[in-house]
């Protein structure tokens, strides 16, 4: 594993990297989708335009199979999709990898969950970052001394977790709320058997963990379950 960054910056980029196929995986694709430049990117299902921090990268390797490319930095023309198992399976279906990259393409049949378990793990990273560099806590005591300080920017919330217990803690405060993990990956992140409640300090780590877990969603990620 690659050294740890030393400042935050640094942490968010080296982070941005998990879960990327091996360098070189990628080959050119002749495609119809809108050049890579710019803010927005076009999903080859819908024709919508759209950011595409929440659209995920597909590239082909010399063999044409394709390869989800969740960091947006393999080499070669890429082809975008909503994050949205929905959308995914439309392209599946109907061969939309295929007809834009002018090519026989190869499919993984577990396409969904590889995407699904990169993504988890770029949410897993990206908050072992944050703790690593003193920009997370975890525990409803400690979360609700960062809320009462204005020391939160994000809060992750344990995707199994009581939705009444939730409530109580973050009903009044404004700070954004997702849930992509479950207690168990949480905890693991600091350590414990379990976590609940985290808060994450504001900056480009919190942005980056709250777009991370918004594109998760969009594959299914787990509901909370009510207790």
């Amino acid at each position: 594993m690659a050294a740890e960054p030393q400042g935050p910056d640094e942490r968010a980029d080296a982070a941005a990297s998990a879960g990327a196929a091996p360098a070189g995986a990628a080959a050119p694709v002749d495609g119809d989708d809108a050049p890579e430049k710019g803010p927005l990117r076009r999903c080859i299902v819908t024709r919508e335009s759209g950011p595409k921090e929440g659209m995920v990268r597909f590239v082909l390797d010399p063999e044409g199979h394709l390869v989800p490319d969740l960091a947006g930095r393999l080499p070669g023309r890429g082809m975008w999709l909503s994050a949205n198992a929905d959308v995914l399976e439309r392209a599946t279906k109907r061969g939309a990898f295929a007809r834009v990259a002018r090519r026989a393409v190869h499919v993984p049949p577990d396409l969904r969950a590889r995407i699904e378990d990169g993504l988890f793990r770029r949410v897993r990273d990206l908050l072992g970052f944050a703790r690593r560099g003193r920009q997370a806590v975890c525990g409803r005591e400690t979360v609700l001394e960062w809320l009462r300080a204005g020391k939160a920017g994000l809060l992750v919330e344990a995707a199994d977790g009581s939705l009444a217990e939730r409530a109580r803690l973050v009903g009044k405060w404004e700070t954004p709320v997702v849930s992509p993990l479950p207690a168990a990956a949480l905890g693991a992140v600091f350590g414990r058997d379990h976590a609940v409640h985290v808060a994450v300090a504001p900056g480009r780590l919190a942005d980056a963990i709250a777009v991370e877990a918004k594109r998760l969603a969009g594959f299914g990620a787990p509901a909370p379950t009510p207790r």
